[in-house]
């Protein structure tokens, strides 16, 4: 071997020791970088002549495994869905207030529970009374200020799934980038390690944000998939284009549209690909999940709540009246036309009686006897007949109501002990609201006793956007209801059977009048929305939405002339026994006190959602949000321990060992101090060939 060739080959390892030495310095100097992989060189004879003649460095690479990688995105995906409903269950739970809350729902209802029981206990007096109203009222006010904070977190949620789109938009191009710099480098050999770890974290956040699949291409691009199908980067760019609505709580959200892009990110033309269902996983899926599905059950547990509330509370009011009995009742809004159709099965009792309690007149009206065709106007004409000088009933725009002729006497309506008045489930008097203590501006409070030959009443051209959702709250199918005029409720229910709903399930109106939806077996937990309705019955605001079960809780109030006056809550009962000239009502009478007790613990027919009482319902409704939210943070718990397991193994293959890299700075000093040596006898021997020539 010449001595040129000992040079090269000397020189060829201080460089080798220089480039490892330099990775080995990187590497130390990232030992506390989340995610970083360290590099390594790889070295290697060269061979020139059939002889050895140095070392050949490669371009630093990283050291990694894509399996312990690809676990590390899987189960960042996990963990950002566990930490996003983990988040909001604690918010949903403490709305409903904590244990020991004077003004949380348990609180509030036992509040009404203890009150409505010392006003049946202590003969009703006026403190005990406004003792009650003043809790119920305050029941309401929780109920409308729980409806409200969902909104609010809905409306949040919602602030978030735009964050989050911007986010992963954000981080696909940074991909895209990354992407196109890695090809191109390993082209031209070049090492790719740093743009790699930037790529991996980058990948890393996408992975925590929705669940990927992440395959890499020969050319060292990353094709990402969303775990639910859909192509989020190959070698075109693509982004998240979402159209989020108003700022706010909304019935129906659009999905999120996949679409092409420039490099800079200008949308292009639509992949035809969609994100509209927490399939996606991850911190979006479970913003989506949210939203779409638990929100809106949280509300709509609300709902129930009011509805069996108000129904409970006012068949016990209007089981009764006060004492004297009030001049006038003046029944809400029930959708219904003076030619429709009765329905009442049945007797009632109308009377008018003097200041004193005396029965001045009584009529027992017979609504069997009326007939199957009779209509509401039949039934006033009845009243009317048997209280002829006394008292005037009336049927105008939807509202019953009927009022003494001469002051200072009073009117009261009682059911027939042997067989009371029914419609839909409840009496005469609680079916108009004659004596209703919770009464609503935003819906209907009690059902409506439609049956399929009933006219619908809806205006030709109005119409009901009826929208079904699985399980998960994703829009499954859409249709909408459009009112020819003259249709009944017969022809509206074959008429949503006949629609692409159809396919997930039957629609039929129950024994109260409710348009139900029955999912098929494949469409089990399906359940229908209306985010748009413009019907009206016979122009009385009763709509479709009312008919589906909407609920009323957002317009509700106690009457205020019983919040200003407790001798208005009626508490007396109806002595049907008493003869023209006897006391039918007298002072001191406050049996129905004991209805208002019962009602939070009777049984309510919530439709398909089955009959459950007022407490029961608040009962499953806290415990079912406390186990949630202990549910979810044990599953944050498995997440995050699981995540940081995949880290710590990932890192204990790829991180950086300080101890190693320092070692291994040693093998190389002495390495390079070798070929230095080397360099030092091959140049003094060409100091001694030169001193023998000359």
């Amino acid at each position: 071997m010449s001595l040129n060739d000992i040079l090269n080959t000397a020189v060829s390892g201080l460089s080798a020791s220089q480039a490892a030495m330099r990775t080995v310095s990187n590497n130390i100097a990232n030992v506390n970088t989340p995610g970083y992989a360290r590099e390594k060189v790889a070295a290697s004879s060269t061979v020139s002549g059939g002889r050895t003649s140095g070392v050949y460095v490669s371009e630093p690479s990283r050291v990694a495994d894509k399996f312990l990688e690809s676990t590390v995105y899987n189960r960042s995906a996990g963990a950002g869905w566990a930490k996003t409903a983990s988040s909001y269950f604690d918010q949903l739970e403490s709305l409903l207030g904590g244990v020991g809350s004077t003004t949380g729902l348990a609180a509030r209802l036992a509040a009404v529970s203890s009150s409505a029981t010392q006003m049946s206990s202590l003969e009703a007096t006026p403190q005990s009374i406004a003792t009650f109203t003043g809790n119920v009222d305050d029941m309401l006010d929780l109920l409308k200020q729980l409806r409200g904070d969902t909104n609010g977190l809905q409306a949040n949620v919602e602030s978030e799934v735009n964050y989050t789109v911007d986010r992963t938009n954000t981080l696909l191009k940074q991909i895209h980038t990354l992407n196109d710099s890695v090809a191109q480098r390993r082209a031209l050999g070049q090492s790719t390690s740093g743009i790699e770890n930037e790529r991996a974290a980058a990948i890393e956040e996408l992975s925590g944000l929705m669940k990927v699949t992440v395959r890499e291409q020969p050319d060292g691009r990353m094709m990402i998939e969303a775990d639910s199908g859909q192509v989020l980067l190959d070698r075109r760019l693509r982004q998240l284009s979402y159209n989020s609505g108003p700022g706010a709580a909304q019935p129906l959200y659009s999905a999120i549209d996949i679409r092409f892009a420039n490099n800079d990110g200008t949308l292009g033309a639509s992949t035809g690909q969609k994100i509209d269902s927490s399939a996606i996983g991850g911190t979006l899926g479970s913003l989506i999940d949210l939203r779409d599905n638990v929100l809106p059950a949280y509300s709509g547990q609300v709902g129930d709540l009011f509805s069996a509330l108000a129904e409970g509370l006012n068949a016990a009011a209007n089981a009764g009246t006060t004492v004297p009995a009030p001049a006038s009742l003046q029944g809400r809004q029930t959708g219904l036309a003076g030619t429709d159709r009765l329905g009442f099965t049945g007797a009632a009792s109308f009377a008018v009686m003097g200041a004193d309690g005396t029965l001045l007149a009584k009529v027992d009206v017979d609504f069997d006897a009326l007939g199957p065709t009779a209509t509401v106007d039949d039934a006033v004409a009845a009243i009317n007949a048997g209280l002829a000088g006394f008292a005037t009933a009336s049927f105008v725009d939807g509202r019953l109501s009927i009022a003494a002729d001469a002051a200072p006497n009073g009117v009261a309506v009682a059911q027939a002990e042997a067989n009371p008045a029914n419609r839909a489930g409840v009496g005469f008097s609680h079916y108009f609201g004659l004596n209703d203590v919770i009464r609503s501006d935003s819906g209907a409070i009690t059902p409506s006793g439609f049956t399929a030959a009933d006219p619908a009443g809806f205006g030709a051209g109005e119409t009901a956007e009826v929208v079904l959702r699985d399980a998960a709250g994703r829009p499954m199918a859409s249709y909408t209801y459009t009112a020819t005029g003259g249709e009944t409720f017969g022809d509206v229910i074959a008429q949503l059977n006949a629609s692409p709903l159809s396919g997930y399930g039957s629609f039929a109106l129950d024994d109260r009048g409710r348009i139900q939806f029955t999912p098929n077996p494949s469409s089990a937990g399906a359940s229908i929305t209306i985010p748009a309705d413009s019907t009206s019955r016979n122009g009385s605001g009763l709509s479709f939405s009312d008919l589906a079960g909407k609920s009323a809780v957002d317009g509700a109030f106690i009457r205020p002339d019983i919040l200003d006056n407790t001798a208005n809550l009626p508490l007396a009962r109806l002595n049907l026994g008493a003869a023209i000239g006897e006391k039918a009502i007298g002072p001191g009478d406050f049996r129905g006190a004991g209805g208002f007790v019962d009602s939070l613990t009777k049984a309510i027919d919530l439709g398909n959602k089955g009959k459950a009482s007022v407490d029961a319902i608040t009962s499953q409704f806290i415990a079912g949000i406390a186990t949630k939210s202990a549910q979810s943070q044990t599953n944050l718990d498995a997440a995050s321990a699981r995540l940081s397991d995949a880290v710590g193994r990932r890192d204990n293959f790829a991180g950086v060992n300080i101890d190693e890299e320092l070692a291994q700075m040693v093998v190389l000093q002495n390495s390079y101090s070798a070929a230095a040596r080397v360099m030092t006898t091959a140049s003094s021997m060409y100091d001694t060939l030169l001193e023998m020539v000359g």
